[in-house]
């Protein structure tokens, strides 16, 4: 299996662009087939990095008991 060394930004856009691509209708039969192959394979590269960062802050956020806490976010100002 490739690995794939694209950031979650990286994924992202490039699948913002193949959106539009389609979204155009300019695109032949087979050319929408492969976009929207890869469409597919960013979308499933996005939800493995955003759930895999989920994981983190989780696993971050559990007290010494291991019991899961929450805590509203706070953003750094």
């Amino acid at each position: 299996m490739k690995k794939n060394h694209e950031s979650f930004e990286e994924a992202l856009e490039k699948l913002e662009a193949i959106v539009h691509q389609m979204d155009r209708g300019e695109l032949t039969l087979d050319e929408s087939l492969k976009a929207f192959e890869e469409g597919v394979r960013l979308s499933r590269l996005c939800i493995s990095m955003l759930d895999e960062a989920e994981a983190k802050v989780e696993a971050l956020m559990k007290d010494p008991q291991g019991q899961l806490r929450t805590e509203p976010y706070r953003p750094e100002e």
